[in-house]
């Protein structure tokens, strides 16, 4: 390693794409310090931003209107939310639904009441109907049906509801969808990427969750107390803070990172150099070691919580609860931590013994105690894709096939002419034009399907230039075979953006498209990932967080591994 002071430091690399971008590492991730809830979270505490409930009208049944302001420096937003009364046999979490408990927006500015009515016409709706550039999101909750009416019961008769049963749950609603960036008429991402608060991923989004939270909580108390004025008690706020917000996910999300290859390099480029910056660490300090072990408790508590009844994630969750017994014994000896670089030792003796999930929550933990080391990193993880799309026609075919060889090698070890490996197909449905897999093999869908295979491409595309002479240009090539565009396009990018590929067959018979939710939503800063199968996922978002009235007093990175 070092030399015994020090004197010539280590530069520890990020690690290696072919190890980072491979789908079963990448479906273990484990939300951190960059993940865009606690982004989000740290912005609205150093700028002060400050919360008003605008608005808040409601029935004992929960319909209504609220409405939550979010003052910035500079701009305000406020979070329009509708009640409804649903029934139950209408309340689904699919996205062909058509009622939902309450539905929402985030508005630009702060909406007056000719807003309200043009909103109350249409954000019910969901995509039914339409909203303007004021917009910013539109999306809908659902009640969690063995909580929501048990807290309000046990508030409205003046006690706190029952830990167990909250911890079982983690929620009382749950998003079916939190859409932006243009849908259905909202503000596209061009006209508020410049703002210094919507410059990072999803921020307008994950301040929608968060006011929504905030909005679920002040309900469930507000109908305890319209259903007995006397008697009924608000949470303790301890008990609040342990319910977040639920999401339930599906296959729209998982090609995203597929389509966005740019952004996705970013974010995963991003957690790498943080890594990196923790792992060239020649030493760690008393309060940083502290900070680790205390952290590495909470992660203890939270997996000890962490429930779901998919055998794939049990079996995963088994794996992570040995890893961090494991990782107790080996940490028993205080000499680890007080060795010359410590974290990259650490890492290297998870490689060899942890499986992926406790690999990949120890990389999260390493971070913990150097926000001021790496932080800065999210101002790295938005991304110009327009420029991505350009393609480089002076390029030579020995150059292209060059970078093939070098990033695609991957793909051309595959068989593709195994019914295996192209066994599923991704397309998009007419009803609700959302994605799709089916099965290549057993479904009338092939002539449907949507450019998510970027391995077979590239591979086929590979084989198209074993025609062209080394010499000729990419321009020329692609007169002929306009048909590989997206490919080339790809393989160019990853010339300079090495993570922006996932190494692995994405149309395999043995494809987990879990794997995909699970590394976005990780990113966004999700915890409990709960399949229901392997095609979607409920999660739970801002659970342990503070409250907006709540942020300077509690800090806003102290609750993300609270259980």
């Amino acid at each position: 390693m070092a030399d015994a002071d020090h004197k010539t430091p280590i530069r520890i690399a990020r690690r290696n794409p072919d190890k980072v971008m491979r789908l079963k590492r990448l479906g273990s991730l484990h939300q951190c310090r960059l993940s865009f809830m606690r982004t989000l979270l740290r912005r609205l505490r150093d700028e002060n931003w400050r919360f008003e409930r605008l608005r808040f009208d409601f029935d004992v049944r929960g319909e209504g209107t609220a409405v939550y302001a979010a003052i910035g420096p500079e701009r305000t937003y406020s979070l329009v939310c509708f009640g409804h009364d649903l029934p139950a046999e209408q309340r689904s979490d699919r996205v062909i639904a058509e009622a939902w408990d309450s539905t929402f927006t985030l508005f630009d500015g702060v909406p007056d009441d000719a807003d309200i009515e043009r909103l109350r016409a249409n954000v019910p709706k969901q995509e039914a109907g339409r909203i303007s550039g004021k917009e910013l999101s539109l999306s809908r909750a659902n009640r969690s049906v063995r909580l929501f009416d048990a807290v309000v019961s046990a508030l409205a008769n003046g006690r706190q509801p029952d830990r167990e049963e909250i911890e079982a749950v983690g929620y009382l609603m749950r998003t079916t969808a939190v859409y932006g960036s243009g849908k259905f008429g909202a503000a596209d991402r061009q006209a508020i990427e410049d703002r210094p608060e919507c410059r990072g991923p999803f921020q307008i989004e994950m301040l929608s969750v968060y006011l929504t939270r905030t909005y679920v909580m002040d309900l469930v108390e507000h109908m305890a107390r319209l259903r007995a004025p006397e008697k009924a008690v608000v949470l303790e706020p301890e008990l609040r803070r342990a319910f977040g917000v639920g999401n339930s996910t599906g296959l729209g999300m998982a090609p995203f990172i597929i389509n966005h290859p740019k952004l996705f390099n970013n974010w995963i480029a991003a957690r790498e150099e943080a890594l990196a910056r923790v792992r060239s660490l020649p030493g760690a300090s008393e309060g940083e070691r502290s900070d680790f072990l205390e952290n590495l408790k909470r992660a203890g508590r939270m997996v000890a919580h962490w429930q779901s009844g998919h055998p794939l994630q049990l079996e995963k969750i088994a794996d992570l609860k040995q890893d961090l017994r494991l990782l107790d014994a080996h940490l028993a000896d205080e000499a680890v931590l007080d060795a010359d670089y410590p974290w990259d030792a650490l890492h290297v003796w998870a490689e060899e013994v942890l499986s992926l999930e406790g690999q990949e929550l120890l990389v999260s933990l390493m971070m913990e105690p150097y926000g001021h080391l790496i932080d800065e990193l999210t101002g790295t993880m938005a991304a110009d894709e327009g420029g991505s799309t350009v393609l480089n026609g002076a390029m030579s075919i020995g150059h292209l096939r060059g970078l093939i060889s070098e990033f695609y090698g991957w793909a051309l070890a595959v068989d593709w002419e195994d019914r295996g490996a192209i066994a599923r197909v991704w397309y998009t449905s007419e009803e609700k034009l959302e994605p799709r897999l089916g099965e290549r093999f057993e479904e009338p869908i092939e002539a449907y399907e949507q450019p998510l295979a970027p391995g077979r491409d590239v591979a086929r595309l590979m084989t198209a230039l074993e025609a062209w002479d080394y010499g000729e240009t990419v321009a020329a090539f692609l007169l002929s075979h306009p048909e590989h565009r997206h490919s080339v396009r790809r393989v160019q990018l990853a010339e300079t953006h090495v993570y922006a590929e996932i190494r692995d067959n994405t149309i395999s018979a043995d494809l987990l498209p879990i794997d995909l939710l699970r590394c976005k939503l990780s990113f966004f800063g999700a915890i409990h990932f709960d399949p229901r199968s392997d095609r979607w996922v409920r999660i739970n978002m801002f659970k342990s967080a503070p409250f907006p009235h709540e942020l300077q007093a509690l800090g806003a990175d102290d609750w993300s591994y609270s259980a």
